[in-house]
């Protein structure tokens, strides 16, 4: 029988359960992977990254290869119209990969947006008047007639420095142009009568400069992957402890996202593009730009978003590696620092990791007083968090930083035997080994942040996680193991190929 965080342990499973501290022990108990996480984002959606997947692709016929998903603008409503959910063109949208465990990126795939107006008009009273929707009829396949706004993007490669290295454009594998398009979100089903096949036609075969092996690329909207129960977590936790204690229990919630969409840029590179040398295991990060300055026109011309004029350098203002660090490990004096660092200066966000204070807040508002765990410092979660795992998913040399990490030559395990708790559930091509859409992060974040792997490394230090990580550290004792958000992540409906997240929630059905 599989070993799950509800279950005793199994002896042969422990060293996957100590694996499993690299990604988990900074993590938190049940929220969702970074949805409106610090101050300054909320006013910026349109750059706000909420999940960030890198895992090796399981779709059939595809071995060798890398899926990478940055997730952006969250909590889309289907019905969100008129003028739905199009990226910023003022902004920069970049994949960062670190392949020789430096914490500098090497590689970036580098996105840009661009909304063009059609202007479409009716012949109203022997006047031609524009229409106020993006669509003036039934829409089926890119840059339709009836589109009345067109969204399109260009992808560059960028090797080195993300500002200063060599940068060329990514093109289609036809045609060698260097645009793509981008499908309009699901607007319903009267203007788009089948969405699946519509946005399959925007995935695009692409050539990547310097890649000996095509690649394939889709941006477009999706229906959000990630299930939480957002609302009764954010208040407070407001669920009895009896419920997320009882493995019986683990779909009492309601997945707040159940009825959300995101906005998806997904990239499937071959490994042997992505990495260096000998060295198999990659970093990755997304992170989001916008130009230093901004003024705001007080007569806007015609045209769209006219209304800012944006200028001056680019400014990062959104970054995400592993989930849910920024919503609920920094504090919130520096998360809009940490949106705007990068993995290689990590080292002044330490206190954040060696004395966290998510275990001392779930003991107030649980109540359950003494419960947090009492290995303080920390310091073993700096270690396996920062680094990866050794032999799992930790590069030579590696340079302790904040990203998540992938081992491109474990092999990918098929969708069907996959198991939603990653390493802690046997699997070894899941979490914190990458990440993929199924792996339940919420929950394995949960046990481990309350001490439940320290009641698997035992008093002889078994998984090596320090000797102050031990039973009789953990006030909750065996409960800990049985925490869980009340959320399944595993009954989360995707498809079997690229881009893997499911059609989108349409606005009418």
């Amino acid at each position: 029988m599989t070993m799950t965080p509800h279950t005793a342990p199994q002896v042969r499973l422990l060293p996957l359960v100590a694996a499993l501290a690299s990604g988990l022990l900074l993590a938190t108990a049940a929220q969702a992977s970074s949805h409106r996480e610090a101050p300054s984002i909320t006013g910026t959606p349109k750059v706000d990254a909420t999940d960030f997947y890198m895992f090796s692709s399981y779709e059939p016929n595809r071995t060798g290869y890398v899926t990478l998903i940055a997730d952006y603008l969250p909590l889309q409503d289907p019905y969100g119209g008129p003028n739905y959910f199009s990226m910023d063109p003022n902004a920069l949208y970049e994949i960062h990969i670190d392949n020789n465990g430096d914490a500098k990126e090497d590689i970036t795939f580098a996105f840009r947006f661009q909304n063009t107006l059609k202007g479409t008009a009716l012949p109203i009273g022997g006047k031609n008047v524009p229409i106020p929707l993006i669509q003036s009829g039934t829409v089926s396949d890119p840059r339709a007639a009836t589109l009345n706004l067109n969204e399109s993007f260009t992808l560059e490669v960028v090797r080195g420095d993300r500002r200063g290295g060599t940068r060329a454009a990514v093109t289609q594998a036809s045609g060698g142009a260097t645009r793509f398009d981008k499908p309009v979100d699901n607007i319903g089903a009267k203007t788009i009568a089948d969405y699946a096949a519509y946005a399959g036609k925007h995935i695009y075969t692409v050539t990547v400069p310097g890649c000996a092996q095509p690649a394939r690329v889709f941006v477009g909207q999706r229906k959000d992957p990630f299930a939480v129960n957002l609302g009764t977590i954010f208040d407070l936790v407001n669920a009895p402890v009896g419920v997320i204690t009882d493995p019986a229990n683990i779909n009492a919630g309601r997945d707040d996202l159940a009825n959300k969409n995101v906005t998806s840029l997904a990239l499937e590179v071959h490994r042997s593009c992505l990495t260096a040398g000998a060295e198999p295991v990659i970093g990755g990060w997304t992170t989001a730009s916008l130009r230093q300055g901004s003024l705001l026109d007080p007569a806007p011309a015609k045209g769209h978003g006219t209304a800012a004029k944006s200028g001056g350098a680019w400014t990062q203002v959104s970054r995400l590696g592993m989930p849910l660090v920024n919503e609920v490990v920094i504090g919130l004096p520096d998360k809009d620092r940490f949106n705007a660092s990068k993995p290689k200066d990590d080292a002044q966000f330490a206190d954040y990791v060696t004395h966290p204070t998510l275990p001392a807040l779930l003991e107030v508002v649980l109540p359950a007083a003494g419960a947090a765990p009492k290995n303080l410092p920390r310091t073993d979660l700096v270690t396996t968090f920062l680094t990866g795992i050794a032999g799992v998913n930790q590069p030579a040399g590696v340079v302790p930083s904040e990203m998540l990490r992938l081992n491109t030559s474990t092999p990918p395990t098929p969708e069907a035997q996959q198991n939603r708790l990653g390493l802690a559930g046997g699997d070894a091509a899941g979490y914190p080994n990458g990440r993929r859409l199924r792996d339940d992060v919420v929950d394995i974040s949960l046990v481990a942040v309350m001490g439940g792997l320290c009641m698997l490394n035992g008093d002889a230090n078994a998984l090596k996680l320090g000797a102050d990580c031990k039973p009789a550290n953990v006030p909750l004792g065996a409960t800990s193991l049985r925490l869980h958000d009340a959320v399944d992540q595993a009954r989360v409906t995707l498809l079997p190929s690229f881009p893997y997240a499911d059609t989108p929630l349409p606005g009418s059905r």
